[in-house]
């Protein structure tokens, strides 16, 4: 069955964004201002109780960036370029984050000289690196969590650490003079499974009432990202996922309620843009072949890494009118046998699409434009235009 664009866009604003990508030449991304505007006020709406830092590398448009922080939201940011970048939008150090449990030290210290007081670690070398160069600032501790199995981009296996050695990091943390402030996991990019939150967050109660005992007081869950955009495979709501966390929490906690904060990325800015992409060549490799390969005018290397495996499943809209269907193997333009999105997974597109036909590539507001190389092949990154 082909794709019916309305279950994904309103009326209003698929109008709004095929306007726009009529005035120019494929490849690029379409994103729709108004739709992260009320994704991150549906977010608020449903976790009150929460702050909410934006992961940056979801998409880092000065645009979206822009409007997140007209809204209030604080950012959470994996590098010295972000930290640039949000600076220069005249965002307040108060209001960002040093997630990446990943640096150099002289990062730390970058981030440090500009004022920024909170930061994330998973290992004994980061946290001895933090005292040395943001020494007395407030840190939080990502433990490892499951949920790989039902996240469509798993992200648990580099990241973290068991709960056992988090705790001894955070009473190394406290002898060097930091401050330890709370806990932080990921359930992984994508997570259809509202269980993965319940398990973790019992790991958070743990080592809080450990730590309790040895006179440290962690008040902070840092809750990651996780929650689902609208791909092909069905989600729940977000009400329905702040229902349920909530209720975690409460069973959990109780009176003792955590302060909170959530690392959106995904499920903010995914539905809000579309990729436009143009057929270049439709073949076969046999006489009796029985699949055809459609090839775009982009591919992985051009937007599309998060097909890699084929982990995460766009849904495709062709203008191109016409019965029957078809489901063809997709692959991008490039000289790299790796640049084939779509062999297993298989969507119907018009049997007699051709040459020329556009293919629209919904809910790539996220990690498209982040994630395109520079230059491979002579391809230039791609280019994306901004609606409201």
């Amino acid at each position: 069955m082909r794709i019916n664009v309305l279950d994904y866009y309103t009326p209003e604003d698929w109008a709004l964004m095929r306007q726009e990508a009529n005035r120019h030449e494929s490849p690029f991304l379409v994103v729709n201002l108004n739709i992260i505007r009320r994704k991150y006020e549906e977010l608020l709406e449903h976790f009150p109780f929460a702050r909410v830092y934006y992961a940056v590398k979801a998409n880092p448009a000065p645009e979206v960036l822009a409007l997140l922080r007209d809204l209030g939201s604080c950012f959470d940011l994996a590098s010295v370029y972000e930290l640039d970048r949000v600076l220069a939008l005249g965002v307040e150090p108060e209001r960002l984050s040093y997630g990446n449990t990943i640096k150099k030290a002289s990062d730390i210290r970058y981030f440090y000289e500009r004022g920024v007081r909170l930061f994330a670690t998973d290992s004994e070398t980061d946290v001895r690196n933090l005292a040395r160069e943001a020494p007395g600032s407030k840190v939080f501790f990502r433990i490892l969590t499951e949920g790989s199995e039902t996240a469509d981009w798993p992200l648990s296996r580099k990241f973290g650490s068991h709960p056992d050695m988090a705790i001894d990091l955070v009473l190394l943390a406290r002898e060097l003079g930091l401050q330890p402030c709370g806990i932080s996991f990921h359930v992984g990019s994508q997570q259809r499974d509202i269980g993965a939150w319940d398990s973790a967050i019992a790991k958070v109660r743990y080592i809080f009432d450990y730590l309790n005992g040895e006179g440290v007081h962690l008040k902070l869950i840092n809750m990651g990202g996780g929650f689902p955009a609208n791909y092909m495979s069905k989600t729940n709501s977000m009400d329905v996922y702040a229902e349920e966390i909530t209720r975690y929490l409460e069973e959990d906690f109780g009176d003792d309620f955590p302060e909170v904060i959530l690392e959106p990325g995904r499920s903010l800015v995914a539905e809000a843009g579309i990729m436009v992409t143009e057929v270049v060549l439709i073949s076969q490799k046999s006489k009796v072949g029985v699949d055809r390969w459609l090839y775009l005018d982009a591919g992985k290397f051009n937007g599309l890494v998060e097909t890699w495996d084929e982990c995460i499943r766009y849904p495709l809209y062709c203008e191109a009118r016409g019965e029957p269907t078809e489901e063809f193997i997709i692959a991008g333009p490039t000289c790299d046998s790796q640049d084939v999105m779509y062999e297993f997974t298989r969507n119907p597109l018009p049997a007699y699409i051709k040459p020329g036909d556009r293919i629209y590539w919904l809910t790539t507001g996220a990690y498209t434009s982040s994630y395109c190389s520079v230059e491979f092949n002579g391809f230039p990154p791609l280019k994306t235009y901004f609606v409201q």
